[in-house]
């Protein structure tokens, strides 16, 4: 009998160490499958794929915004592009061109240099939130946490709702969340 256990437990101690091989093969294939990786000069990564069929995601309704110019550059100068495609839900709150000349000159021009990318990343995150909610939604919340790891307040002035001291202008569904158009960038305070 105790044989018998012996040869149990061995085998049970064969499949378990088995078993971790196999998940650490499989741990490392999906970590590699992620990375965005280039092919050239052509970027590759979730935010690449080409989908005909499905509904826009956040990142595809800025990049075919001709009022979102500003943000698309900024995204892509910060290599936030893979970020933005995730399954979500995902609420970004998108600045338009004029919010970006609003500030003052030379801010866009500097945060833009690959020296930055850390700070304009966590500007940009400062934009983004987890959820899924309508203007009106919104309007139950007094603040929101970014991705940036901050807060924003959230203020209802009659029909309006201001996120971070932005103004929604206007709100388009994404297969991934929705977009709310606001008329300022919000600066992370610290």
């Amino acid at each position: 009998m105790k044989t018998l256990s012996h040869l149990l437990l061995i085998c049970a101690l064969a499949l378990f160490i088995t078993s971790c091989n196999n998940d650490t093969k499989s741990n490392q294939t999906k970590e590699t499958d992620t990375v965005e990786k280039t092919d050239g000069d052509k970027k590759t990564g979730q935010a690449f794929i080409e989908d005909d069929e499905g509904k826009p995601n956040v990142l595809q309704i800025a990049i075919g915004s001709k009022d979102h110019s500003t943000l698309v550059a900024a995204v892509q100068a910060a290599e936030l592009e893979n970020a933005l495609v995730n399954a979500g839900p995902l609420m970004v709150f998108a600045p338009t061109n004029d919010a970006f000349a609003a500030l003052p000159e030379g801010t866009v021009e500097n945060l833009l240099k690959p020296e930055n990318k850390d700070q304009l990343a966590h500007i940009l995150k400062h934009h983004v939130t987890p959820g899924n909610y309508s203007k009106d939604f919104l309007k139950k919340f007094k603040k929101l946490g970014q991705a940036s790891n901050g807060y924003v307040p959230v203020e209802v002035k009659g029909d309006d709702v201001f996120v971070g001291g932005a103004k929604i202008l206007a709100s388009v569904p994404a297969g991934n969340g929705i977009v709310h158009v606001v008329d300022k960038v919000i600066i992370p305070e610290e």
